[in-house]
């Protein structure tokens, strides 16, 4: 396709013998004038000469007018370029998505499933109505939704079966720039998953980790309050009453206390979960050492701790004072929940299982747990029997600090218990 096109050009003369030929009738008038002027009015020869170079040098300094010149040509002008959308990239990019991800037809069937999907929802194969696959009402309406107005629609989507999850929903019309959505026969729909179930079980941990703390503090609390109250009131002038009060208040502030400090311990384990540790700890000595500091407690229990290293050294990389923190919670943990087997084992052998070298095993040969409790004794706050634990002045918090602190030294733990069995608990580290 030809244009005509009006093209302006613009000259100037280039230099001042240019100018000088712009000027020819003004100079050769000036010339006869001084001639006449030294022919008749007897002017000197030279004066004359003098003013007629200055005369020349003047006018070659004179501003020359702007010659434009304007010329009309046929310039070929290529087509506007429209942008082609290339049916054969829309798969690739459904399935380049990290999250699940689906192209439906205007009846609402599957086109094209990435990866993703195909995994987390078989069920949905290609040609399959999607809404008659999910017969979830906020799936169907999004989708009718952005079919008749053209729109995306999103909502989360909570599924139960076959396990609790949550995903953020995109459902958006896929616009061609040469089509018109509301016209076009072959529209079509991308529908998205963004996962949201971790997120939701942080914030559900975090609203029961709150809502424990809360609870714990304020059984104490109330008792505290409480007793204080009676000393004040009926209780004043009675000693026997005031130091049975004050050795229970005691006790209530004892408890507070200790889940203060397990606290602190949890939240500074956790500020550091991402750093691995640099130190040096013999696992050898440091097992002798908690066993020490433990023999009176052990005695109270009528327990026998039977401890079974290596003679050498064995040494491990790791923060000696967390590593201690987490078999003195083992072993205390194993002494007051198996009493009454009498004895507690702890042994540290050598493993070669996928870059773990040590293994420190805790036994005891109590009651044991029932095998559902098992996955959950790690949690913040779980309690198998929560007044027992109590009344042994348990936290709750004790195994979900010793899970952290493995964590971060990249070990392994595992728990295996049997009612009348007694409880086992493995520490795998590298």
């Amino acid at each position: 396709m030809d244009d005509l096109r009006t093209t302006h050009l613009t000259r100037r003369p280039a230099n001042a013998l240019v100018r000088l030929g712009g000027q020819v009738p003004l100079l050769l008038g000036s010339a006869g004038l001084i001639i006449a002027f030294v022919v008749l009015g007897g002017l000197r020869i030279d004066l004359a000469l003098i003013g007629y170079l200055v005369l020349v040098g003047f006018v070659a300094m004179l501003p020359q007018p702007v010659v434009t010149v304007t010329r009309t040509m046929e310039v070929p002008v290529p087509a506007p370029v429209q942008p082609v959308v290339e049916q054969d990239m829309l798969p690739a990019f459904v399935e380049a998505l990290g999250d699940p991800g689906l192209v439906l037809d205007g009846r609402g069937a599957v086109l094209h499933r990435n990866g993703a999907a195909a995994r987390q929802y078989p069920s949905l194969q290609l040609g399959r109505v999607m809404t008659l696959v999910m017969r979830n009402p906020d799936l169907v309406a999004a989708i009718e939704s952005s079919q008749r107005t053209g729109e995306p629609r999103s909502f989360e989507l909570h599924e139960t079966v076959p396990s609790e999850t949550w995903d953020r929903v995109v459902v958006a019309p896929i616009r061609r720039p040469d089509r018109d959505w509301f016209a076009d026969e072959d529209r079509q729909l991308l529908v998205t998953f963004q996962s949201l179930t971790e997120l939701k079980r942080v914030d559900a941990l975090r609203t029961d980790f709150i809502a424990n703390a809360s609870h714990e503090m304020r059984t104490p609390l109330a008792s505290l309050v409480g007793f204080i109250d009676t000393l004040l009131g009926p209780a004043a002038r009675d000693a026997a009453a005031r130091e049975k009060f004050l050795g229970i208040m005691r006790t209530q502030a004892e408890r507070m206390s200790r889940l203060i400090d397990d606290l602190l311990s949890l939240s500074r384990i956790e500020m550091h979960q991402h750093v691995r540790p640099t130190g040096t700890v013999d696992l050898t000595a440091l097992l002798r050492e908690v066993r020490e500091g433990l023999q009176t407690q052990a005695k109270a229990a009528q327990i026998e701790v039977i401890l079974t290293v290596p003679k050498a050294p064995v040494t491990v990389t790791g923060d000696r004072g967390q590593l201690y923190e987490v078999f003195e919670n083992l072993i205390e943990n194993a002494i007051k929940y198996g009493a009454d087997g009498k004895t507690v084992e702890v042994d540290l052998i050598g493993i070669d299982r996928s870059g773990l070298k040590h293994m420190v095993s805790v036994t005891d040969y109590g009651p044991g747990v029932e095998p559902e409790h098992v996955p959950r004794m790690t949690e913040r706050f779980y309690r198998i029997d929560a007044e027992a634990s109590r009344k042994k002045k348990g936290t709750g918090l004790g195994l979900a600090i010793v899970k952290h602190i493995i964590q971060r030294h990249r070990g392994q733990m595992s728990i295996r218990s049997k009612p009348g069995e007694g409880l086992r608990v493995e520490i795998l580290l590298p």
